[in-house]
């Protein structure tokens, strides 16, 4: 049974994979505040605030209380978008979304991997998205939201530095834009008027691509982006 850990997996599409891996895996699923409590295969990690130094330590050590298994697969997904324009940009909004986006992955798979929590064949994928491509900005989309976009660029670098990293221990690392969604996160910031234009799915149909997807990666694929559901 393999072993599953999803790191921002309260809601949207972190709790969706977590419902798509519990039938057949062991999960462990991570939240900011209080977790319920563990169900089935899946058990709930709660209290891990990424844009904190200490998630990454806080993570592990839950973790080796739980199982002392090697996990095969690492999902980030824990994310924060904050509006903002060149008229009134915002310090702290991009604080956060550089922090949790592009900065706590670093130091989150460093804490796991150092822990000896992963080993050959294991997989991380970083949910990035496409808003994150400077090729695919154009000038009919307009600027603003500079740490939203950014720090998903951001994120990208970091995911190759990262598989680079870990080439040697043969942990493969993907960069993945999972599709537009409809979730909370994207009704929250105005994007619902844009559902059904840009073809948003629900996270239940995206998480079903992206474990298709994950499925199938592997060292071949490592240190790439991809899209399983394609642009959009």
């Amino acid at each position: 049974m393999p072993n599953v850990l999803v790191i921002g997996a309260s809601r949207g599409l972190g709790a969706a994979l977590v419902e798509q891996y519990s039938n057949g895996s062991t999960v462990f699923a991570t939240s900011r505040s209080q977790a319920p409590e563990s169900k089935g295969s899946i058990i709930y990690i709660g209290g891990i605030d990424v844009a904190t130094e200490n998630a990454g330590p806080a993570l592990v050590s839950s973790l080796k209380h739980h199982s002392t298994s090697i996990l095969d697969i690492v999902i980030i997904t824990a994310g924060y978008f904050g509006t903002e324009s060149f008229d009134e940009p915002s310090w702290e909004k991009e604080l956060k979304m550089y922090t949790i986006s592009s900065v706590a992955p670093v130091f989150l798979i460093h804490h796991i991997v150092k822990a000896g929590l992963m080993g050959k064949g294991s997989k991380i994928i970083l949910v990035s998205s496409e808003s994150g491509s400077i090729t695919l900005r154009h000038q009919s989309e307009g600027g603003g939201n500079y740490g939203h976009h950014a720090s998903k660029a951001a994120l990208n670098m970091v995911g190759k530095l990262l598989s680079l990293d870990l080439k040697d221990e043969n942990i493969a690392v993907g960069i993945v834009h999972p599709g537009f969604m409809r979730t909370e996160m994207t009704k929250s910031v105005g994007f619902d008027k844009f559902w059904d234009d840009g073809g948003a799915v629900t996270p239940d149909h995206a998480a079903e691509s992206l474990v298709k997807f994950i499925d199938g990666f592997d060292m071949s694929k490592t240190g790439e982006y991809w899209a399983p559901r394609g642009p959009g």
